[in-house]
């Protein structure tokens, strides 16, 4: 690094726990010649922690166009420049991708150093089939606006996640489960790598009662992973839609979903609502 090898390095840094941060990620922020930071007194927090001095430089979303002119200059005379926000992957709902895409036009090298992701990490631990889902990142903090975007997602069939704020996670979770129903699955992912960290699942209609019912729940930063919409069902679904209807005749409505998606592997929720259109046919 240095003279020869004018670059910009893109480091992931820790969500949480400062230890949470790769061997090669220390190296980089050690040898570079300028640490770019969206706060300088957060990252200072790490480098102290790893015993590592850096002169730094704030580049954050209000400054962004000031600091990638400031970082291709850098550049220019022959730098290396790690780039950090406060927390996870700068450009993944963080400051970056102004001075990435900047950084490119000027004919520099950019170098991703990979690491923690909230969302990738709440996925890891929700248990949740993610073959398939989509990256929604923070929604509208306007609730029409919010509401109209979870409209244009409302039919999706990817499991769809989104992070969010303490101070908007109750308002937010009522909009999910007005626009997309309540019957649909959501896991709550908390402070994950911190010292509260919880993950709770249970149907949108009873999210934003679980938050309430406890204040320490309401705190943090969030992520929330929400089942997607129903699909046309395939083979293995009408199988459990038929084990679904005979137990019907047979059971209670909770009951006789529960042994059909145990048997069939089927969703729970997508069996719970087949089973009310059942009934609701049947009257």
């Amino acid at each position: 690094m240095g003279q020869s090898d004018p670059r910009l390095y893109v480091v992931a840094t820790p969500i949480g726990n400062l230890r949470d941060v790769s061997l090669r990620a220390l190296e980089v922020l050690g040898s570079a010649d300028v640490v770019a930071a969206e706060d300088t007194r957060v990252t200072q927090k790490l480098l102290q922690h790893h015993g590592i001095r850096a002169k730094m430089i704030p580049v954050h979303e209000h400054n962004e166009r000031r600091g990638a002119e400031r970082i291709v200059a850098l550049l220019r005379e022959g730098k290396t420049i790690a780039l950090v926000t406060d927390a996870g992957t700068p450009g993944i709902s963080d400051p970056g991708a102004p001075v990435v895409a900047a950084v490119r036009a000027a004919g520099f090298p950019v170098t991703p150093i990979p690491g923690a992701n909230a969302a990738v990490t709440a996925l890891s631990a929700a248990g949740r089939a993610a073959d398939r889902f989509l990256f929604c990142g923070f929604l509208p903090p306007r609730p029409a606006a919010r509401r109209k975007e979870l409209e244009r997602m409302k039919g999706l069939p990817f499991l769809l996640v989104f992070y969010e704020a303490p101070h908007r996670v109750q308002e937010t979770l009522a909009d999910l489960r007005d626009v997309l129903g309540s019957e649909r699955e959501i896991t709550i992912a908390r402070e994950i790598t911190k010292q509260f960290e919880s993950f709770h699942t249970c149907a949108l209609g009873d999210a934003e009662q679980w938050v309430r019912a406890d204040a320490n729940r309401g705190k943090g930063e969030f992520v929330l992973l929400v089942e997607g919409a129903l699909t046309a069902p395939d083979a293995g679904e009408a199988s459990a839609e038929h084990a679904l209807r005979v137990l019907l005749g047979e059971l209670p409505l909770r009951q006789a979903v529960a042994l059909a998606a145990a048997v069939s592997g089927a969703s729970r929720n997508r069996l719970y609502q087949l089973a009310l259109e059942l009934k609701a046919g049947a009257q």
